[in-house]
C-alpha cells in the first residue's frame, strides 16, 4: 500500500474533486435544458463572496452562508436568464461570457471585498462537508430527473418547438434550470471559499467557467455520473501530471480531442447508465433471501 500512497490524493485535492463535480453538475442542469453557459464561474464568484461576507463580516454560521450562497445564485441566475431566452447556442455562450467578465470586474472594483488584493478569513469547510454536498446534490439531480420536470427538461432540451406544442412551458422550464445550475455553482464557490481560506477576482476568471465544460464532454452529457466521472479525471490530471508543469494543459486538450473524435458521447452515455442499473437489479435479485431456493424450485417443477 506504501508503494501506492502516491495514487491517493492529498486533501486540496479531494476537496477540489468535490467543488468541481457541483461546477460540473451546475452545467450539466444547464445543458439539459440546452442552454450553454459559459460564465458559471460568474455565480460562483457570487456564491464565495456572498458566503464569506455572510461567516467574516456578519458571522453568521457556515451553513447559514451555505444557504445564502445557494440564494443569491438562484436569484442572480433567474434574473440573467430572462434575457438570456432570447438568444441561444453560440449567442448565449457568448452573453454568459460577458456576465462573468462584469462579476469579475465589479468584485476588482469592490473595495468591500478587498477589491483586487482579495478577501480573507473564511474557514470551516473540511473535505467531509464537501463529500456531503455532492451526495445531497446527487439525490437531489437523480430525483429531479426521475420526476415529471426532468422529463420537460429533457423535451426541451430535444425539441423546444414540440415541447411548446405539447403544452409545456419552454420559459419556465428554461428560466427553473438556469437558476438550479447558478445556484449550485454559487454553492461550490461557498465551499471553495471556506477552504482556501481567500479568494481574489482572479479565481472566477474565464477558465474557470470553461473548465466544466470539459467534465462533462469528457464525462458524457447524458447523465450526471459521466459529469462526476469527467471533474474527477480532469482534477486528477494535473496533480499526476506535476512534472509537466505548464504543459499539462495540453493533455487537457487532447483528451476533450480525443473524446469528441471517438466517442463523442463521453466515457459513460445513457445506454451505460442502464446497463449498469440492469445488472446491478439482476445481482440484488440474485443475492436476496430465498432467491436461490426459489430457482432450484423452478428448476424442479421444469423436470418433473
Amino acid at each position: 500500500m506504501d508503494g501506492l500512497g502516491f495514487l491517493i490524493p492529498k486533501e486540496s485535492t479531494q476537496m477540489m474533486i468535490g467543488v468541481n463535480i457541483i461546477l460540473a453538475w451546475s452545467f450539466y442542469i444547464m445543458i439539459s435544458t440546452g442552454q450553454l453557459s459559459l460564465g458559471n464561474s460568474a455565480f460562483m464568484a457570487l456564491g464565495a463572496y456572498g458566503a464569506g461576507v455572510a461567516t467574516v463580516n456578519f458571522k453568521l454560521p457556515l451553513l447559514v452562508a451555505l444557504i445564502i450562497a445557494i440564494a443569491i445564485g438562484g436569484l442572480f441566475g433567474t434574473l440573467v436568464s430572462f434575457p438570456a431566452l432570447r438568444v441561444r447556442g453560440m449567442y448565449l455562450a457568448m452573453m454568459t461570457i460577458g456576465v462573468e467578465e462584469v462579476v469579475q470586474s465589479f468584485f476588482r472594483n469592490f473595495d468591500y471585498v478587498g477589491g483586487a488584493t482579495g478577501f480573507r478569513g473564511m474557514k470551516g469547510v473540511t473535505v467531509w462537508m464537501v463529500a456531503l454536498a455532492v451526495v445531497l446534490m446527487a439525490f437531489f439531480i437523480w430525483r429531479l430527473e426521475s420526476s415529471r420536470l426532468g422529463r420537460s427538461f429533457e423535451a426541451v432540451r430535444d425539441d423546444e418547438m414540440v415541447a411548446n406544442t405539447m403544452g409545456l412551458n419552454t420559459t419556465y422550464i428554461k428560466v427553473l434550470a438556469f437558476a438550479i445550475g447558478a445556484a449550485m455553482a454559487s454553492l461550490a464557490g461557498a465551499l471553495y471559499a471556506h477552504f482556501i481560506l481567500f479568494i481574489a477576482p482572479e479565481h472566477f476568471d474565464f477558465w474557470q467557467s470553461i473548465l466544466p465544460t470539459f467534465y462533462v464532454i469528457l464525462g458524457g452529457v447524458q447523465t450526471l455520473w459521466g459529469a462526476a466521472l469527467g471533474a474527477v479525471i480532469l482534477t486528477l490530471l494535473p496533480e499526476y501530471f506535476r512534472p509537466l508543469k505548464e504543459w499539462w494543459i495540453i493533455v487537457y486538450g487532447l483528451a476533450i480531442v480525443a473524446m469528441m473524435a471517438y466517442r463523442p458521447q463521453g466515457l459513460i452515455s445513457k445506454s451505460v447508465t442502464l446497463h449498469i442499473a440492469k445488472a446491478a437489479k439482476s445481482l440484488i435479485r440474485a443475492r436476496a433471501p430465498g432467491a436461490t431456493e426459489a430457482r432450484e424450485a423452478a428448476q424442479g417443477s421444469e423436470v418433473s
